[in-house]
């Protein structure tokens, strides 16, 4: 259930992003060819985000995944700035760092939307309720799951940043 040619754009873009974020997260940092992926996640981010504000379907107005689209723009620019700038104590690691949740929201989004179609595809009725409570305990799993792996591995990743 695609909500025309803009939610056809908005859900194109969102692979896009969802295949080179974890493609990004998962290789050699700082080479040629993850500058490049970099370039084509930043973009089909800021293309999901900017498509988000240009779908209402589902609340009619402003909805909670519109204000998750601005955290989410705000992450991309804040882990932006630190590699474009290029100055500052671990601007490489603060670069990582707001990426690593930027791929990490967007599985979030994704998980979301995944199991809020779940009753419908099973012609359970819906309501705000299971709307709110599948989303809020997709977000939760996700983000339990990252902290956990970037708890684990943060110190590793500062060392192996700071070369």
């Amino acid at each position: 259930m695609v909500s025309g040619n803009i939610g056809l754009i908005h859900l194109l873009v969102s692979i896009v992003a969802m295949i080179t974020g974890i493609v990004i997260l998962m290789t050699k940092k700082g080479t040629k060819k993850h500058k490049q992926i970099g370039y084509i996640y930043v973009t089909s981010m800021l293309l999901v985000n900017f498509t988000a504000f240009m779908i209402y379907r589902l609340f009619g107005g402003f909805g909670i995944f519109h204000f998750f689209a601005i955290v989410s723009f705000l992450t991309l620019l804040a882990g932006m700035y630190p590699i474009i700038r290029r100055k500052g104590e671990n601007y490489i690691f603060k670069h990582f760092n707001y990426m690593y949740w930027s791929v990490v929201g967007l599985y979030c989004a994704f998980c979301a939307e995944v199991l809020t179609r779940i009753p419908i595809y099973l012609h359970i009725k819906t309501s705000w309720k299971l709307f709110s409570t599948l989303t809020g305990l997709s977000i939760f799993i996700v983000m339990v799951i990252a902290t956990v792996i970037f708890k684990k591995y943060k110190f590793k990743w500062q060392i192996e940043f700071e070369k």
